[in-house]
């Protein structure tokens, strides 16, 4: 299967246990986006130097104490992060969640959609891709950004067609 495909499958999944009105074609192509930039939609664990594991786990590379965390315990977040733990069979504590990403796709999307839910920013209109790198940054603070693979990435999950 596909990287995206795969992706896609995941956000599917995610999306039937949030709230209808997160789904959006924006959202969906920011997920695809990150997902890509992340991790390609291969690795459910960081790579490093090395080949050992890194802090990030799950396509969309979230680690314990920044992601898991912030989304368990954002306002905008913590009830919905809650109740998609209790649909994925979870504890709702950033440990279980952080292990249970690297081998549970819907709620590492799920988290994904989360974190973007958090942001008090709209998300970019579709096609903005410098808008949608700033959403990006601004919301996975990724310690190494790599803004020269973006425009492809983006462009692949804009284009993205089941």
């Amino acid at each position: 299967m596909a990287p995206l495909d795969v992706a896609e499958n995941a956000i599917d999944e995610a999306m039937a246990i949030l709230p209808a009105g997160m789904d959006t074609p924006r959202a969906r192509v920011l997920m695809r986006a990150i997902g890509l930039q992340e991790s390609r939609f291969t690795h459910r664990a960081q790579v490093v130097d090395g080949g050992g594991k890194g802090p990030a786990r799950g396509f969309w590379q979230f680690e314990r104490g920044g992601g898991v965390k912030g989304v368990l315990s954002h306002p905008q977040t913590k009830r919905l992060a809650q109740s998609v733990c209790l649909a994925r069979g979870v504890e709702a504590d950033p440990r279980s969640v952080w292990l249970a990403l690297e081998t549970d796709d819907c709620l590492a999307a799920a988290f994904a959609r989360l974190l973007l839910w958090s942001d008090p920013k709209p998300l970019p209109e579709l096609g903005e891709s410098e808008e949608a790198w700033e959403c990006y940054i601004r919301n996975w603070r990724p310690g190494k950004p790599h803004i020269k693979t973006w425009g492809a990435l983006y462009q692949d999950a804009l284009g993205y067609k089941r």
